[in-house]
């Protein structure tokens, strides 16, 4: 029997790495995933809606740092997936995504679309194979693309294209080895002197570090450099835990900062960020350090981002080589301060809260900044936590803590509900120790629910812990703050514990404080998933929302 290009292409996609597949089938990406079932060392996930599929490969590209690979098929199938493209391609995922496309050859196709302007308004880039002679370079192009741009790639084959017989022998050389080898930007020495000139002037710096630094393991030249120029030091959201232990860590940046925290930046002279955009969020839009000359080190350095100057000057260089050389530069003139850094405000630093405001809870209820507080006592801080979006996440990202960044991964990059779970059991997938938990809110849960079959079909053991308000949390709060009734938005608190349990998973529902050490322990000894439907009230305000909408300071 001839081989087919299906098998070819299958083929080329396990040299470039692929390991876990997940897609949902229809006609024109169905035989391709047969195939791909079929070679060595391939696994095939079979999601129940195809934005979960491709919000799966992103949690597990998230969590490997390699590409994250899933399927749809053509039509209705391929439109299904637009948000979580745009999330992929907001968060510098690399992913390819195998979309069958409808048949060249047909008069007529009751599911074609053109896929091409869909998939590149996402930010996705997109590559139509067209023939036999090329489709293994387009293969290559798009695995190099992923990696080397760190963003989705849509690959769209034609159905009929895919059942033609392979007339060449299949010699494919994969995308690896064309990628240039990792170079380390270092920074221009005139620039380097710059910054040493505002240093030497500065009595309060602080230094921020967002993905960049994450991505470049660069916590430990930063934390040199901070200790040399007396810093303090913070992280955005996505950063979340880069310098977790170290005694002069502020925590998250922006409206997610603590009372203490925002007093800090306040009286900052000089900020230096370090792989971080500096944008609306993490700065406040600018005022949460109004008298502060600004500084951005980024191997890609934006002047105007989010409709924000990010900064006075701006360095082209890795946030660790950047770090080291600055560093240097300061030692080299023996330029050494204390700035910031003091006994006492390590001591104020180590005493801070992240909330402390009071509320009156309801009965039967509790209070969500407790419940996260019980929750980060009890799960090992080596396990990988997922958050999705919404009011919730104000909460957790504040009140977990003792984690290291990679362990967290937040979905929240396109401002998007409903990614969590999907996001939550690629990063599982990947895993496969069970260490998963997911932070996730009742109306984003209920998106898509029907994964919680997926949970259960491929043996899981995540811990999920669904934060119930009975309602939209972020709509309630805004509507609140504006003096609008929000009734419209509170639907009430079902049952997601039975909901959960139809679906095969061990669920609870928790409406007190004191009952999760013992169910984490019956998790354990389960072997499988396990939902806690926790009952929050929905008056208490996360601190972020308190100062963004309700005018807090």
């Amino acid at each position: 029997m001839a081989i087919k290009l299906q098998d070819v292409l299958a083929q080329a996609f396990a040299a470039e790495g692929c390991e876990v597949l997940f897609t949902l089938m229809g006609d024109a990406n169905m035989y391709w995933t047969e195939a791909m079932s079929r070679q060595p060392g391939v696994t095939v996930v079979n999601a129940r809606h195809e934005h979960c599929a491709v919000a799966m490969a992103d949690g597990y590209a998230r969590a490997t740092g390699k590409v994250g690979v899933a399927s749809t098929t053509c039509g209705p199938g391929f439109t299904q997936i637009m948000t979580a493209l745009a999330i992929a391609a907001r968060a510098n995922v690399p992913l390819v995504v195998f979309a069958g496309d409808s048949p060249m050859l047909s008069s007529f196709y009751i599911q074609q679309i053109d896929m091409a302007p869909l998939a590149q308004a996402t930010g996705a880039a997109y590559i139509a194979v067209k023939s036999l002679d090329r489709a293994l370079d387009n293969v290559r192009e798009a695995f190099h693309i992923a990696a080397l741009e760190r963003r989705p790639v849509v690959l769209s084959v034609p159905m009929d294209l895919q059942k033609q017989a392979y007339p060449f022998m299949a010699d494919y050389i994969p995308s690896a080895d064309y990628l240039p080898m990792p170079q380390r930007a270092m920074p221009d020495p005139a620039m380097v002197d710059r910054l040493v000139a505002m240093i030497a002037e500065a009595e309060k710096p602080v230094i921020i570090a967002g993905r960049g630094a994450k991505l470049a393991k660069a916590r430990a030249p930063i934390e040199a450099l901070a200790e040399q120029c007396g810093a303090l030091l913070a992280t955005s959201l996505q950063a979340k835990g880069l310098f977790e232990g170290n005694p002069f860590a502020l925590d998250i940046a922006g409206a997610f900062a603590s009372d203490f925290s925002r007093e800090c930046f306040a009286e900052a002279d000089l900020v230096i960020g370090f792989g971080v955009g500096l944008g609306a969020y993490t700065t406040e839009s600018g005022y949460l350090y109004p008298n502060a000359r600004t500084v951005q080190v980024d191997i890609n350095p934006r002047g105007l981002w989010q409709g924000l100057r990010t900064a006075d000057l701006h360095i082209r260089a890795d946030a660790a080589g950047g770090a080291e050389a600055i560093t240097a530069a300061l030692k080299a003139r023996d330029l050494r301060r204390d700035g910031y850094r003091s006994a006492a405000l390590a001591q104020q630093i180590a005493a801070d809260q992240p909330d402390t405001k009071e509320f009156a809870i309801a009965p039967g209820v509790v209070d969500p900044r407790k419940a996260m507080l019980e929750l980060d006592a009890i799960v090992p801080k080596d396990w990988d936590v997922v958050i999705g979006g919404g009011h919730y996440l104000g909460i957790a990202m504040t009140h977990l803590r003792g984690r290291a960044p990679e362990r967290f991964h937040v979905v929240c990059d396109f401002g998007a509900i409903g990614n969590g779970l999907p996001a939550a059991i690629g990063i599982a997938a990947a895993r496969r120790d069970g260490k998963v938990l997911l932070v996730e809110g009742d109306g984003s849960l209920l998106m898509h629910v029907q994964e919680l079959e997926t949970v259960r079909r491929e043996g899981h053991r995540m811990l999920m812990a669904i934060i119930n308000d009975g309602g939209y949390g972020a709509e309630i709060h805004k509507f609140r703050a504006g003096g609008l009734d929000p009734s419209l938005v509170i639907h009430g608190r079902g049952d997601l514990a039975g909901v959960a349990s139809g679906f095969g998973v061990k669920g609870s529902t928790v409406t007190g404080l004191g009952a999760m050490s013992g169910m984490f322990r019956e998790h354990q000894a389960s072997n499988g998933a396990s939902l806690w439907d926790i009952h929050t009230d929905d008056t208490v305000v996360s601190r972020p929302y308190r100062r963004v909408h309700y005018g807090e300071a």
